[in-house]
């Protein structure tokens, strides 16, 4: 039986390493030693390093897609789900820093089977923001000019987060998400948008 305490302790551990020093960097004896194991004892819970590489990516893909998704049944102009959208993303960074770089940045190192799930994820994820930017443009609260570049502008200021967002900082993930919209915004917005609340 598998001892869910224990797995959980050492996701959280493979987490942080992959996070601070990189997967390739990492190794069984290192993810061990934070957890309080022998090496060999390890393989108790897991089947391999990139086994947890997986689980950690697959889990956090799964929290933003599921932020999203509620903006998405939310209430609320294209605006103002631009901004519901991009203070979800935030909370799911401000909630584990580690496991957001690890899925943004280490992902990659799986193996193509694995790798294509979690890009499946990542096109899901772009294509609820592509929504989120239609329904703009059809309200006519947005430019449609260059919309694949606001698209692309705006996921990769969001995915780099993780890069320098410090949950602990001066301002808290609602205060930085509602700047980043307000700076956003004002590249996708027409006279019509900009009136709009």
């Amino acid at each position: 039986m598998v001892d869910r305490n224990r797995r959980d302790l050492i996701l959280q551990s493979a987490c942080l390493l992959f996070s601070e020093q990189g997967y390739h960097a990492t190794t069984i004896r290192d993810i061990a030693d934070q957890c309080g194991l022998l090496s060999g004892s390890l393989y108790a819970h897991i089947r391999s390093k990139e086994e947890l590489l997986y689980e950690i990516a697959d889990q956090v893909a799964d929290r933003f897609l599921t932020r999203l998704e509620g903006v998405l049944k939310a209430q609320g102009s294209p605006t103002e789900r631009f901004r519901y959208a991009l203070a979800a993303h935030i909370s799911v960074v401000a909630e584990d820093v580690h496991a957001a770089r690890v899925l943004w940045h280490e992902w990659t190192a799986l193996s193509p089977d694995r790798r294509r799930l979690i890009d499946a994820k990542h096109d899901a994820y772009e294509q609820m923001w592509e929504q989120i930017l239609q329904e703009g443009v059809a309200t006519g609260e947005f430019y449609s000019e260059h919309l694949r570049y606001a698209r692309t502008v705006t996921l990769s200021v969001a995915n780099w987060l993780y890069q320098w967002f410090n949950p602990e900082g001066s301002l808290s993930a609602e205060e930085v998400a509602d700047r980043l919209a307000t700076v956003l915004l004002r590249g996708l917005h027409t006279d019509r948008g900009l009136r709009q609340p």
